[in-house]
């Protein structure tokens, strides 16, 4: 009797705990990451001010890493909201959302609309799903040049441009009507590298074939939702309102959602509770020095160029300085708690001087601690003349690597002023003062001076290249060839594919650092509230960009992440007004 009753109560409780363990089963956590607009690199230099200030790429790579590690967390919806990314931030993000999925959790992936920067990180996601209505673009690559020399000379203009490297490129913009074979060369194999990676992605993460590939393709060069779904590159055409009840249906069970993973973890330091802070903290510093183990990220953004660094250049572009740097790795290297130093570069290049002496820099770091790179889009020219100055070179397979060449010349304006009636009177002292004269092109023993003064700078720059990568043969990298990072791994001028976290990652294990025990400090660091002030309080204010009007313009037609590519070369180039020789890549690329 008493065992009868005990065994019943037995499997009373058995019953009992199945039926809340099933409930349990049914109940799914999932967490959204929104990405919106174009995504930064790195923090701002007044982003410390803001409450809530905009998200970086490390900051929706530590959201993912973070839900991987989450383990009440079932699965992850990547929301785009116009999310302007490159393809490089895609490359980086797609290791972290495949990082989540080798742990367990569902990634699903909601966008509007899909274009080729969506598609690829739809192909690492386990489920692909665009917003009822919304419409895909999938067309291909297409790129334009324009050739100005009978535009120029039209207006009366002499473009004197002369480069050392067959390859570069840089002068036919201006001198020529059509490209050069050996420039012709150059863009094509670039580009059919970058057109194999997109079709590699997506036929790997969509399950497609090429023929199946070529089909999808020209039906979704502008399809809806149906047709894209039937070709194979999207699962699931959802209303928004109704993502809940579809993740039910496809999850199998109630959908809980939670913030964890999103969670800021940094707060403002103004105090807007007191009108006096502010002026307070005019006099105030932000504190941005290392408390412990820590790893230093030092971004070189954009065009370099002599002096210090600008959050705003002529276009309104930020620019990399080569004192700010220096000054940077100075106090890196002498800061014991600071174990390496990670050199990110986003940058087509600029002055062969300004990439001369952070190259110096790097050198002095690397006496005392590892110095590793990881190149963002783009480590082109002055750029990769820094990158080889690192103790190992990691690059993300659509970046953008080379140019090693040099490109100097001028603009003679004397025939536009003839045309308009102006009557300009040059005066010089000096036997090389008009050098750069705007009246009078270079006579020939002038034109002969600068080309060894290039050929100079190429030389410098070869055996950089040299003494940084061993055993790489510069017949078939050099004279302004340039390689996707694919191809530049299997030609030596970098080690491997990897993005910024696999080498703060890598570099922390090779100092002996376990996972959150350390800090990773981004430089340079933020800047006091007082720059960001002129005028009324007799501070000198950051520099701000020209043709407000014209560079909106811009940035409508080509969209954000089209102009930030397309502003750092016009940047880069101006600076042919203060130095006669340039390492720089003077061309947009832009992957659509």
């Amino acid at each position: 009797m008493f065992k009868s009753a005990a065994m019943t109560l037995a499997c009373a409780g058995v019953a009992l705990a199945t039926a809340a363990s099933t409930a349990l089963a049914d109940r799914f956590e999932v967490a959204m990451i929104e990405m919106r607009g174009a995504v930064q690199e790195r923090p701002g230099p007044f982003d410390w001010l803001a409450s809530e200030p905009p998200k970086t790429l490390g900051d929706y790579l530590t959201m993912l890493h973070r839900a991987r590690d989450d383990e009440s967390l079932n699965a992850v919806v990547v929301r785009l909201r116009d999310a302007a990314l490159s393809m490089t931030q895609i490359e980086e993000l797609a290791v972290a959302m495949n990082a989540v999925r080798d742990s367990g959790k569902k990634v699903f992936l909601f966008a509007e609309n899909y274009g080729t920067g969506e598609l690829l990180l739809a192909s690492h996601a386990d489920e692909a799903i665009i917003q009822a209505g919304g419409a895909v673009s999938f067309p291909g690559l297409y790129m334009e040049e324009m050739y100005l020399a009978d535009t120029l000379s039209w207006l009366g203009v002499k473009a004197q441009f002369i480069q050392v490297g067959d390859y570069k490129g840089a002068d036919e913009q201006f001198m020529n009507t059509e490209p050069s074979p050996a420039w012709e060369e150059n863009i094509s194999q670039l580009l059919d590298s970058m057109y194999s990676n997109i079709r590699d992605v997506v036929k790997a993460g969509r399950g497609l074939n090429d023929p199946q590939l070529d089909e999808a393709m020209k039906v979704a060069w502008f399809a809806d939702a149906d047709r894209a779904i039937a070709v194979g590159l999207l699962d699931s055409e959802v209303d928004l309102a109704e993502l809940a009840s579809h993740l039910e249906t496809t999850l199998g069970g109630e959908v809980s959602w939670t913030d964890r993973p999103t969670r800021s973890r940094t707060r403002s330091r103004m105090d807007t509770s007191n009108p006096f802070a502010i002026f307070r903290m005019l006099s105030q510093d932000p504190k941005h020095t290392p408390t412990r183990e820590t790893i230093a990220v030092v971004h070189i953004d954009g065009p370099i160029m002599d002096g210090e660094s600008s959050p705003g250049g002529l276009f309104g572009g930020a620019t990399t300085g080569s004192r700010t740097i220096r000054n940077v790795l100075e106090d890196l290297r002498n800061d014991d708690k600071v174990g390496g130093v990670i050199i990110r570069i986003n940058s087509p290049g600029g002055s062969a001087i300004a990439s001369e002496v952070i190259w110096r820099g790097l050198k002095r770091v690397s006496e005392e601690k590892p110095v590793w790179v990881s190149i963002g889009n783009m480590a082109a020219s002055g750029g990769y003349y820094i990158a080889v100055g690192g103790d190992r070179i990691y690059t993300n397979e659509s970046s953008i690597l080379g140019s090693i060449g040099v490109v100097g010349g001028k603009m003679t304006l004397g025939g536009v002023y003839d045309k308009l009636k102006v009557r300009v009177h040059p005066r010089s002292r000096g036997p090389m003062a008009d050098l750069m004269s705007s009246v009078e092109p270079w006579t020939g023993a002038q034109e002969e001076l600068v080309r060894q003064r290039m050929t100079e700078t190429y030389d410098l720059f070869a055996s950089r290249v040299r003494e940084g990568r061993d055993g790489i043969n510069m017949r078939r990298v050099g004279e302004g060839r340039l390689f996707t990072g694919d191809r530049a791994v299997a030609l030596r001028m970098a080690d491997r594919i990897g993005g910024l976290d696999d080498a703060v990652g890598d570099l922390a294990s090779e100092l002996g650092w376990d996972r959150g025990r350390f800090d990773v400090m981004h430089f340079p660091g933020p800047k006091p509230l007082s720059e960001m002030f002129g005028g009324a309080f007799g501070i000198t204010a950051p520099q701000v960009g020209v043709g407000g009007e014209f560079v909106s313009l811009i940035k409508g037609v080509v969209g954000d992440a089209a102009w930030n590519t397309i502003r750092d070369q016009l940047e880069a180039m101006v600076q042919v007004r203060n130095e006669p020789v340039l390492v720089v890549l003077p061309r947009a690329i832009i992957i659509r």
